[in-house]
């Protein structure tokens, strides 16, 4: 995830901004508190990252625990910072004030769960998307739609609440769901665009349309083997409530316990 890092105000302090040549009469004690609002107006998304990316490890490991196979492969995150946030309003011509940019800019953070078969996309979603203190504010989907450029994913706008000392506030993550073949796609993608500063060659382009076709057609293939495979009962027997847990205690105060078997849940 993008850090934060404080704003360098040292160089607008010492030479003032300018307009046209024009200089600028700026009060620094303005600028710094706006600066102060802003960074805690970020740290409110930051936080709903951690919510987000604190949910989806407790469901890897929950799955770990108590099923065969765990469809979350790995989630990484990642923050704007607050100049590229200020310069999207810019582009966007929407009001440059927090209250637009909590209506308008709900990319500020961004989670990305990455799985293995097309078929954990929508589990995936469906486990976020039933708790109770998600909501959900949009669904698009570039699987089904894909992009003219060849890009797949689901996006999915939520917002969750975020306790903070003084306040509640509910906050929009960007949460996109994604095959391990869409997301290599994905990252190659956006290093060639970056080397290319969007200027893409014609040839690149279609080589790149071309790779996504096959990344698709992997997916694909994968998905019908996964669902060859016997599966079984991936849910591990449930220990009810009333077990007499005695047993275990002897054991585990023996002399010469019973050691639990490699990748069972240590007590």
């Amino acid at each position: 995830m993008d850090s934060m890092k404080p704003w360098q105000l040292d160089h607008v302090i010492e030479n003032g901004p300018s307009d046209g040549g024009r200089r600028i009469d700026v009060d620094v004690d303005d600028i710094r508190m706006l600066r102060e609002q802003f960074v805690d107006f970020m740290l409110g998304y930051k936080f709903a990252i951690d919510e987000v990316t604190t949910k989806i490890n407790i469901l890897r490991e929950d799955f770990n625990n108590t099923h065969e196979y765990n469809p979350i492969e790995h989630v990484g995150s990642r923050l704007k910072s607050p100049e590229s946030v200020l310069e999207k309003v810019r582009r966007k011509n929407y009001a440059m004030n927090l209250s637009s940019i909590r209506a308008n800019v709900l990319d500020i953070a961004g989670v990305r769960v990455v799985c293995s078969f097309i078929s954990d996309i929508e589990t995936i979603k469906q486990m976020l998307a039933s708790q109770s203190d998600i909501t959900v504010l949009e669904e698009r989907d570039y699987i089904t739609h894909r992009k003219p450029n060849g890009y797949q994913s689901l996006h999915l706008i939520v917002s969750i609440p975020v306790f903070r000392s003084d306040r509640t506030e509910r906050i929009p993550v960007e949460i996109q769901i994604r095959t391990i073949a869409m997301d290599f796609w994905a990252s190659l993608e956006h290093k060639i665009y970056y080397k290319y500063r969007g200027e893409v060659p014609p040839n690149l382009r279609s080589d790149l349309a071309q790779a996504a076709e096959v990344a698709t057609q992997l997916d694909e293939k994968m998905e019908a083997l996964h669902r060859q495979v016997d599966r079984g009962a991936h849910t591990k027997p449930r220990a009810a409530d009333s077990l007499d847990l005695g047993m275990l205690y002897r054991n585990l105060t023996a002399e010469h316990p019973v050691h639990l078997r490699p990748g069972d849940l240590p007590l």
